[in-house]
């Protein structure tokens, strides 16, 4: 049996909600929190409109909730839908490794299973603790995105789990969930690359989808291959082009990965949340107008992209623009803000902005890129018409783990999103449901109270 395969399937089905931490418990309620808050945000978007338009059109025996709606769909085609709404905003969680990612959008698989049979609170929360756990061991050693791969090729797999564990299979059951999520589903990094598509919020919440498939299957007696990952043609020699070796899990002092996740401040890219800061810190200190030049310095993860494809300096699409350096120091610096509202299309292509990206160079600091990811290092340097020199730096931008937002901050990031659909009674009732959602019986009541 290949030795992956049995170390993923093992945990699987050995972790117990008993064993979770109470610091843990109450870090998977903040990301539930935070999680739905941007799901309900991007209620109205096209992708989302999308995505839930096809799911509306399949009916199923075993009817999973649509996020926002009373209507249901099939668990595969709930878990696409809902992860479109998680993801689009761009301002749901990440995970700050070599690898990088969003654990947050393969929860959407743990919420299409529990739905239907009625699952309780506590298997919930277990479910996305082992999501996360997979999704971020596999993530510390490998850089999916530097081998030509997306972050499905891994939350795939963490989705895999998340499902095959709400829905209570066997270890035998579970070990080919794992291999039937893992076999087909290998998404290409172009996702990611150049102008970005509606695609690019959508790949992982594909990921999700597929997730789910393979479970059900498992749970029907469905085998996949014996070996996924170490076998000749798996993953590993495929896809990697090394042996990767997952020795150590949450648990027994083992700390969990859901507690080493940020919270993202802004609606962006991870890697844009420190020029953000800083251009919203300088732009009390100098006006738009009076700035002759403007010179960023990165760790290599954030400027690659910006220094490497044309399209971050001249984006012509939300999802470009969200992943954009130029074009979102831009906006701080000219609205004193980046919001969902920065991103209609008006505003992308705004020729406004261009003349203050013309100004702006991004170059890698080296020192940076060693101390990535322990930090998020970015400097921020502003010549004035004048000649002065203006200098901001941050390590931890406000959501960084060693900055994060605190419980008071995610109910308000809740609120900021989702109240612009829901009332103010809806979201203190749903906020109220998440924080104690290890007692709820069903998660009925908090599908209901977010119906739009």
């Amino acid at each position: 049996m290949d030795r992956t395969l049995e170390l993923l399937s093992t945990y699987a089905c050995g972790l117990t909600y008993e064993a979770l931490p109470a610091e843990v418990i109450h870090q998977v309620k903040r990301t539930l929190i935070d999680t739905l808050g941007c799901a309900m945000g991007a209620f109205h978007a096209e992708p989302s409109r999308i995505a839930r338009g096809l799911a509306e059109s399949v009916t199923s025996r075993l009817p999973a909730r649509l996020l926002g709606t009373r209507h249901t769909s099939s668990p595969d085609m709930a878990g696409f839908a809902n992860g479109v709404m998680v993801r689009y905003l761009d301002c749901n969680d990440s995970y700050f490794s070599p690898g990088g990612g969003h654990p947050s959008d393969m929860i959407p698989a743990a919420l299409a299973l529990a739905d239907p049979p009625g699952c309780d609170g506590r298997t919930v929360i277990t479910a996305i603790v082992l999501a996360y756990e997979v999704f971020s061991r596999l993530s510390d050693q490998v850089v999916a995105g530097e081998l030509g791969w997306d972050q499905g090729i891994f939350s795939v797999i963490g989705a895999a789990c998340a499902a095959g564990k709400v829905l209570g299979l066997s270890q035998a059951q579970m070990r080919h969930a794992i291999s039937l999520a893992v076999v087909p589903n290998l998404p290409l990094g172009i996702t990611r690359v150049g102008e970005l598509p509606m695609w690019k919020g959508c790949a992982t919440a594909s990921a999700t989808r597929a997730a789910i498939f393979a479970a059900q299957l498992a749970q029907q007696d469905m085998t996949g291959p014996a070996e996924p990952f170490e076998g000749r043609r798996g993953l590993w020699e495929q896809a990697v082009g090394k042996p990767v070796s997952l020795e150590k899990f949450g648990g027994n002092d083992e700390p969990f990965r859901i507690t080493a996740t940020t919270f993202k401040f802004f609606p962006s890219q991870i890697h844009t949340q420190g020029p953000i800061s800083l251009a919203l810190e300088l732009r009390s200190k100098v006006a738009v107008s009076d700035i002759a030049a403007l010179r960023i310095h990165g760790y290599r993860a954030a400027v690659s992209s910006a220094a490497t494809e044309p399209e971050k300096w001249d984006p012509l699409t939300r999802e470009t623009a969200d992943h954009s350096i130029p074009y979102l120091v831009a906006v701080a610096f000219h609205d004193g803000a980046v919001t969902p509202a920065s991103f209609t299309t008006e505003r992308v292509r705004d020729p406004a902005l261009r003349p203050l990206i013309a100004k702006m160079s991004i170059a890698e600091d080296q020192d940076f890129t060693r101390r990535f990811p322990q930090e998020g290092n970015c400097r921020m340097e502003v010549t004035t018409m004048s000649g002065q020199h203006l200098v901001a730096h941050t390590a931890y931008p406000k959501g960084h783990r060693h900055n994060p937002l605190s419980d008071a901050d995610v109910e308000a990031k809740f609120r900021r999103f989702a109240g612009e659909i829901l009332t103010e009674q809806q979201c203190t009732t749903a906020l109220e449901l998440l924080w104690s959602v290890e007692r709820l019986p069903t998660l009925q009541a908090l599908f209901d109270v977010l119906v739009v």
